[in-house]
This record gives C-alpha cells, structure tokens and sequence, in this order.
C-alpha cells in the first residue's frame, strides 16, 4: 500500500475516534478526569518517608536522650511499636475512620466504606485543595499515616520512665481509635473543591424557583459533609489541633494518672544524652517540612511558602527560648535551643500554609516564649510530672499557634487568606469570627482528648496497671520490660 493509502487510514482512524468520543458522553467524560502530577505525586511520596523519618529515628532519639540511661531502650521501644501498631491500625480501619464520609454522625466520625482499604488502588485518586488536581489515594494514605503513628508516639513522652509496656502496648491502639481517628475526622474530613464548586455552579445556573431551592439544598448538603470544626470554619493546615492540642492535653492527663517518677523532686534526672537529643531534634526538624510542606498535597507556591515558615519560625523561637533563659538562669544551653525549637515547629504547624514570614517569625517569638515558661514556672508551679514536657511544649505551643493562625492568615498582615470555593476567590478576612473557630476547635480538641484519655487510662489500669513496682522503676524498665540494656559498660 502506498504512503497516501497509510495516510487515508489513519484519518478515517482519528475521525472516527473524535466521532466516538462525541457520541459517547461517558468516554469523553472519561478523557475529562483528572489525573496526578508525576511532580505532586514524587514530592507527596518523599514528605511521607519525611515524617517517618521525624518519628523514627527522630522523636525516638529525641525522646531517648532526654531520660536516664536505664530507661533508654524503652523509650526507643514504646515510639517504634506505636509506629507499627498504628500503621496497621491505619490500613484496617483508620483511615476509613477519619476520611470517608460516616452515617448518622459524619461530623464526628468516618464511615467504615474504606475499611480494610477497600477500593484504594494504584488508580484511585483523592483531591488536594485545587479544583481539578488530584493524588494518588495511596500515596494519601500512606501521607496520614504517618500523621497517624506520631501523634500517639508523642504522648509517651510525658509518662516516660514509669510506665510499663504492656499498659503501652494496650493504650495506644485504643487511643488512636476513640481520640486521634474522630479529631482528625472532625478537622480535616471535608466534601472537597470539586463538590463545592459544582454546587455554586449548579445554583448560580439555577433559573426557575424550584431549581434554585434545590440547588440550595444540594449546596447545604455539601457544606454539611465535613467534620464539625471544618464546619465551624476552623482552620489547621498541618495539624496544630489534630497532632499537638490532642497529645499535648493526653500527655498531661497521662502523667497525673500515671503519678511522678519514684524520687522525682528529691533525686536529679538529668538526660543522658544530649548529644543524640540533638540528633533527634535535627531529625525532628527536616522531617517536619514534609509535616508542613506535605500538607499542601501539590508541589506547588503553598508548599513553599509552608517550607519557608518552618524554616523561619522554628529559628525565631529557639533564639527567643535562648534569651529568655539566659535572662532567668544566667546561661543558655543545647537543651533550650533544641526544646525551644521543637517549640517553633508546633507553633507554626496549623499556620504553615496561611501565614506570612513575617507572621510566622513573630508567632515563633511568641511560641518560644510562652513554651518556655509552661515548661519552667507553671510546671514548677503546679508540680506535676511531665518528664519531657510533651504537654509544654506541644499543647500549649499547639494553643498559640492555632490561635493565631486566626490572626497571622488575615491578607492585611501577611497572610494568604481563606479561599471560598464557592465564590472562586480569596474571601474577605474576618479576624474574630475566625479566632471564634479558631478557639471553639481548640476546646474541641482539649475536652475530646482530655476525657477520652482519661476513660482510656481507666481501662488500662483496670487490666493490666499503668506502671511497675517501685524496686522494677528503679532497676530500669530497660531491663524490665525488654531483658535488654542500651549501654554495655
């Protein structure tokens, strides 16, 4: 056959497929469906190894220097389990739990339809927050995972030293269940830009009267699929309530119940070593660009200005924590700077996306001070045993930051905003109604924790007690617990 003869065919070929495609609505609605961004997709899978990355090695060394040196693998050993049970936790039931849309009581939990991952292939894929732009839902799974496994990780932290595993191994499968799956439901679960948008359109192309109430309807339906804080319009880029308000308020009722280290207040327990605090605290801080940086779901202008805030703000605060003690104590040390740092990413982590970087070096001023003396005159004041100020650091630098995520997002400070969806544009900053949400979803997350920790904690003493004998706490619960020591001399 001749080249023109090749050449005839394959024109009747493509017309015939633009045929086809304009008589088949549900090809070319096909051809129409959005498809992930190879770049949204590499960058959602390296911030996924980068909170892990924050958890284990760096919570678990962070959280390991900082107790004596009998305690030491314990402390390895109670982060790195709560980051295996959770994570098979997650794939069975969590996500479901916190991401699909539930039944009689969607605004508080998730539904059961993605149980077991059911439905989640390599070819489904979740919204981000741009209208027409998707992920890979595995990759969105494995994302919140790790959200998942480090927020009850950061809970062991306040009971360090004293509390046995297998009061661990029970309560942290239960915890994550009735505390962290229904907070993150209640923040995060939302019907998304698509939806949203579609029902602005269908109501602005309403014409008649019935048309137009039941576009209403169908809009008020929209709105009322998310989360209850999401609909209170409280807003958390990275999880300043979901991750830090709920395990900062757990660590606290978790230490009261647990009760104080046996010697504490008359014996010294310094850290055994700060070297590998720092370690952790590094780790802590790379990991947590794909903690903020992540949240934006695209590779894209949010993600970098969430990456540029968790630069700046993390630096201002460890300086200010620094001159703050060096005003009180006379010297500045290298647990201050790494605290007051960790400080600086809670702080910043729900105003990541929203605030300008002039906002966030301010909100990290604020943060390393206020943080610094939650952990060092109202601690003292009060005499409870946080052992490594889980509830100073994160519940109240959780507090600031969500706070002022309502002041530092308004455009007239710096800020980006909130977009509305429906009007397709930036909407028109209220500082006060948005410190309102701001605080209801803050006592939301302080009540649901609070209690649910504190019922949870009840039933975990009923079986198997919170913590050894007083001879064992002594001895170590390295030994102890596990039969092993981190230091063989």
């Amino acid at each position: 056959m001749t080249v023109g003869g090749w050449r005839r065919i394959a024109s009747f070929a493509i017309l015939a497929s633009l045929v086809g495609l304009a008589l088949e609505p549900s090809l070319a609605q096909a051809a129409d469906a959005p498809t992930p961004n190879k770049g949204d997709t590499a960058w959602m899978l390296t911030a996924s190894a980068l909170v892990l990355l924050m958890t284990i090695p760096g919570l678990a060394l962070f959280y390991g220097g900082l107790v004596r040196t009998k305690n030491m693998l314990s402390m390895l050993m109670q982060v790195f389990y709560t980051v295996c049970i959770v994570i098979v936790i997650w794939a069975l039931y969590g996500y479901s739990m916190a991401f699909s849309e539930g039944t009689t009581y969607n605004s508080l939990f998730g539904g059961f339809t993605k149980a077991f991952l059911k439905g989640v292939t390599a070819e489904s894929t979740v919204e981000t927050f741009t209208d027409g732009v998707v992920i890979p839902e595995l990759v969105y799974v494995c994302f919140q995972m790790t959200f998942a496994a480090i927020t009850p990780a950061l809970i062991v932290g306040a009971m360090a030293e004293r509390m046995k595993f297998s009061a661990i191994a029970i309560f942290i499968p239960l915890w994550v269940t009735f505390v962290y799956f229904p907070i993150a439901h209640m923040v995060w679960y939302w019907a998304g830009p698509a939806a949203t948008v579609g029902a602005a359109k269908a109501l602005a192309a309403a014409t008649d009267p019935a048309a137009k109430a039941a576009a209403e309807a169908a809009q008020a339906a929209v709105a009322a699929n998310a989360g209850l804080a999401f609909q209170w319009g409280a807003i958390d880029f990275a999880g300043g309530t979901v991750v830090h308000i709920n395990s900062g308020i757990a660590a606290l009722v978790g230490a009261l119940m647990v009760g104080k280290r046996v010697g504490y207040g008359k014996e010294a327990m310094p850290p055994h070593s700060l070297t590998l605090t720092l370690v952790g605290g590094a780790l802590l801080w790379v990991g947590w660009f794909g903690f903020n940086a992540g949240s934006a779901l695209e590779a894209g202008g949010t993600a970098a200005l969430a990456m540029t805030n968790t630069f700046v703000a993390t630096a201002a605060a460890a300086l200010a924590w620094l001159v703050v003690e060096n005003i009180a104590k006379g010297k500045p040390s290298l647990l201050g700077a790494v605290t007051g740092a960790v400080a600086g990413l809670v702080a910043v982590t729900p105003a990541s996306g929203f605030a300008g970087p002039m906002g966030a070096i301010v909100l990290g001023i604020i943060a390393g001070v206020v943080c610094y003396i939650s952990c060092s005159a109202v601690k003292s004041a009060l005499g409870y045993d946080d052992a490594l100020d889980v509830f100073g650091v994160h519940c109240i630098g959780g507090i600031v930051g969500a706070l002022l995520t309502g002041i530092l997002a308004n455009p007239a400070l710096g800020g980006t905003g909130i977009f509305d969806y429906a009007a397709g544009k930036v909407a028109d900053f209220d500082t006060t109604a948005q410190l309102i949400s701001q605080a209801k979803a803050v006592c939301l997350t302080l009540v649901w924790s609070g209690a649910g920790t504190l019922i949870l904690l009840g039933v975990v003493r009923l079986v198997v007690g919170l913590r050894p004998a007083s001879d064992q706490e002594r001895e170590g619960l390295d030994l102890v617990d596990h039969g092993e020591r981190a230091y063989n001399y």
